[in-house]
């Protein structure tokens, strides 16, 4: 039988090509390429800011089979530049589904590429490392295969790149939609007990709203904001979201910003990924580019204070290099697949953070208890006040 025309390429920089079957937006784009393990919610991924720069490799086969819903986009519109996934797109069952995958793909902008073989594709990430690639769609079939190398080749990368300025909120705005829940789903909080103002590096929904349902009253601001701006909201905590990019180009505005509160107040921070990052430089550490990153919700992390394993929700292509971690800081959690550091916190002031996303969507919620810690801190500070 002959074979259909492939509608659909992948070019790596170092010439390997890929071919498949096209869905969603036409044309081509260049990005870094990763692989997530996540066995849901791929369209929470895809609306991820953390995931700007990149197209993601789904290791799981089935994608597209609950279809999308306005209800489960993690921000306005997808972030990521693309997706190559092992078979077409699945016809939605699901019914809370408003459209298909494809059709929303198509919609917003960005490209699919299906028929792939992804477990010789992440294999491939995971020996030379997140690759730069270009990814083009022609329902015609044909592609320019040298220019696409060389887009390919010509891709800067993710070092050096502040993208939390491009995902960031434009204005200051009020949050308080709280978890999703049968039957009422996205209630609103109506009693909250503290003031919280979040840092938008890239904030996901479910983030805020499990802020909300902390009983935080949150405000959020740009990722330019300053200390002043900051204060000004007279919060009772202060909030560092994820987002994308090299920690160490974001951290050019973000981390005097972040000093400055910690020598001008005694307030409770905390940050979640991005976040993380940024309160580890801005205390004295280092971050480093990882070979391919952590990207799954699956991932096992060690609480060295309690010992308890908690399985989570990860993406981040870079790590906070823990042998740099200064006196008074300490290494509160550690990944179990290779031992980087997932978490740290100040000796004696209520500032911590995590690696990882405590508010998984999607993933488990071993760790929504950090939501619930941020806010006991912030209630024995109202205390002591």
């Amino acid at each position: 039988m002959p074979q259909p025309t492939p509608t659909a390429c992948l070019a790596l920089a170092d010439g390997t090509l890929f071919y498949g079957t096209g869905f969603g937006a036409t044309g081509q784009t260049v990005a870094e390429l990763c692989f997530n393990t996540a066995m849901t919610g791929y369209q929470e991924i895809m609306t991820d800011p953390s995931y700007a720069g990149q197209v993601v490799t789904f290791t799981f086969p089935h994608v597209g089979n609950v279809g999308v819903n306005p209800e489960d986009d993690e921000t306005a519109d997808p972030v990521a530049a693309g997706m190559v996934v092992k078979w077409d797109p699945t016809t939605p069952s699901n019914w809370r589904a408003a459209e298909p995958l494809k059709t929303w793909l198509e919609r917003r902008g960005r490209i699919g590429i299906g028929g792939i073989d992804t477990r010789r594709l992440t294999r491939a990430i995971r020996r030379q490392g997140a690759p730069h690639v270009a990814i083009a769609h022609d329902p015609e079939g044909k592609f320019d295969i040298e220019a696409l190398i060389e887009s390919a080749r010509g891709f800067s990368g993710l070092v050096g790149l502040d993208l939390a300025r491009d995902v960031t909120c434009a204005q200051s705005y009020r949050w308080d939609e709280m978890r999703w829940a049968w039957p009422e789903g996205y209630a609103r909080q109506e009693a909250p007990k503290h003031k919280v103002v979040a840092l938008d590096y890239g904030a996901k929904r479910n983030i805020l709203r499990c802020l909300a349902s902390a009983g935080c009253d949150v405000t959020v601001l740009p990722a330019t904001a300053t200390a002043e701006e900051v204060l000004a909201h007279n919060p009772d905590g202060v909030f560092l979201s994820n987002g994308p990019g090299d920690p160490a180009a974001t951290g050019q505005y973000a981390v005097p910003m972040i000093r400055e509160i910690l020598d001008r107040t005694e307030l409770p921070l905390f940050g979640i990924c991005l976040g993380h990052q940024m309160l580890a430089l801005a205390l004295g550490a280092k971050t480093i580019k990882m070979n391919h990153g952590h990207h799954g919700a699956n991932h096992p992390v060690k609480d060295l204070e309690t010992g308890k394993v908690e399985i989570t929700s990860m993406n981040h292509g870079f790590t906070v290099d823990s042998q740099t971690l200064p006196k008074g800081v300490k290494e509160t959690h550690v990944s179990l697949f290779d031992g980087s550091n997932c978490g740290i916190r100040m000796s004696e002031r209520p500032v911590f953070s995590v690696q990882y996303h405590p508010e998984a969507s999607p993933g488990p919620q071993d760790s929504y208890y950090l939501f619930e810690r941020f806010a006991a801190a912030m209630a024995a500070r109202t205390e002591l006040a």
